[in-house]
């Protein structure tokens, strides 16, 4: 049994691993690498592996830095399965669409500003391409082992970070293989809390807040103050959002300080089709998360949904204090940085990050202070205030990390850290041997370890 660490690791995009079972080879996520510019280029480079070895992909969650890659993959000629749960197959098919067109949108930009160094500019996958990948997407239950053949088998179990998140064990002859995927909080506006692992004879678990603990403050007060102080300003608060789970979030607290009267009653708007497309996922799966049919139906009343382009266009020129959430949550691309290149030199405004920012992109660029950030072309000036509401984060600090994995009544034959920058992982790293007694590896890109 071998295992091939193919993305997230060093970094925390791009999720990608390859589980050798005797003959058979599964691949587990399969997601774009995100920020800096050499990570970026690992998108376009050929697969990692030999695609007519993969005999099924299993899928943790939607997010694209685990499920943007799959468009590639289908265009490569893989026809197999992509095992995932229900509400994982029903983002995936809002995300990736939505992937194709924003890289169809960045190649027109470039061939309309002769940047590329072809002509034209051709994007890593269409919507058309990501649309046809949905086709392979297979749904599963949840706590429900299923047969992959020659005597393996999987289960998805809740992970508590997003809707349809999970984290995935393999079973071979009582052997049994943990990927963590993406750990969310033991208390979330939306979320439930992960389920505990018990048992791992192999655990991969991610470290993206490796080396922080999330600060106390209660996110209902620490966002009521911020709107509130906004609006003293006369000012707007904007929000890169991330559609799935942030936004959501988001919009239950809005309208929950809203209905307690806690913050002025100001126009919200959330610009994000995507966003707008998630919400009514969540809505549909309200078993799945804290929220009720009512609390689901005030988290939809609460903001002005923005579909168009015109409209969204429009929302720049309103004069007047609001809240706007648009995409995307690092401020790569999307409808947001049209509204960050009108509000950001305004210092009555704020930028509010809710989300993990990965280095390299505008969003990291905020969060670290800077003076002006480039959109499309030109520098703008940041006079607006810049807040991160860290209690908002959908990853597990280290403090609730450890205290998840505790439940294992085992300590793991081998463990290794990904979804980590360097200094996460390597802090993880420390406080799991003080408080646990183990001994967690670090691989970098392209390693093979030997399981068993």
């Amino acid at each position: 049994m071998f295992l091939s660490f193919l993305g997230a690791a060093g970094t925390v995009t791009g999720s990608k691993y390859v589980l050798r079972i005797e003959d058979r080879n599964y691949l587990v996520d399969c997601g774009l690498f995100q920020g800096l510019k050499n990570l970026r280029q690992r998108n376009w480079e050929a697969p990692p592996f030999d695609l007519k070895s993969i005999d099924a992909v299993i899928l943790t969650h939607a997010h694209i830095d685990h499920s943007g890659y799959l468009p590639v993959l289908m265009k490569q000629g893989y026809k197999g399965p992509v095992y995932c749960t229900e509400a994982t197959a029903q983002l995936c098919g809002i995300l990736l669409p939505d992937s194709g067109h924003l890289q169809e949108e960045e190649a027109g930009y470039l061939t309309r500003h002769k940047m590329a160094r072809h002509d034209p500019a051709l994007p890593l996958y269409t919507r058309a391409d990501a649309e046809a990948t949905l086709k392979l997407l297979k749904p599963l239950p949840f706590d429900t082992d299923f047969d992959l053949g020659g005597g393996v088998r999987f289960r998805f179990t809740p992970a508590g970070h997003i809707l349809g998140s999970a984290w995935v064990t393999f079973l071979k002859n009582g052997f049994r293989v943990v990927f963590s995927g993406d750990v969310g909080r033991p208390v979330d506006p939306i979320m439930k809390a992960p389920v505990p692992i018990t048992h791992a004879d192999v655990l991969i678990c991610e470290s993206t807040y490796g080396n922080r603990i999330h600060p106390p403050d209660n996110p209902y007060n620490q966002l009521g103050g911020v709107i509130r102080r906004t609006f003293k300003r006369g000012g707007t608060v904007v929000v890169p959002a991330f559609a799935v789970g942030r936004t959501q979030a988001l919009l239950h607290l809005i309208s929950e300080l809203k209905k307690q009267g806690d913050i002025p009653d100001m126009p919200v708007y959330l610009n994000s089709p995507l966003g707008i497309d998630a919400t009514e996922i969540y809505a549909a799966h309200a078993g799945e998360h804290r929220l009720d049919q009512a609390a689901c139906r005030e988290m939809f009343s609460v903001a002005e949904f923005i579909r168009s382009e015109e409209a969204s266009r429009a929302l720049n020129t309103t004069g007047g204090s609001a809240i706007i959430l648009a995409g995307s949550g690092m401020a790569t691309g999307g409808r947001v940085v049209h509204h960050l290149r009108t509000l950001l030199p305004d210092p009555r405004n704020t930028v509010l990050l809710a989300g993990f920012q990965a280095p390299g992109t505008r969003g990291e660029a905020l969060q670290h202070g800077a003076g002006e950030v480039k959109i499309f072309g030109e520098y703008v000036p940041v006079r607006a205030e810049v807040v991160e509401l860290d209690s908002m984060s959908a990853h597990a600090d280290y403090v609730e990390l450890i205290d998840w994995l505790k439940s294992v009544k085992v300590k793991p034959k081998r463990m290794f850290l990904t979804h980590g920058e360097p200094p996460a992982a390597d802090a993880f790293r420390k406080h799991i041997e003080r408080h646990l007694g183990w001994h967690p590896e670090i691989p970098e890109y392209r390693d093979v370890a030997r399981l068993l």
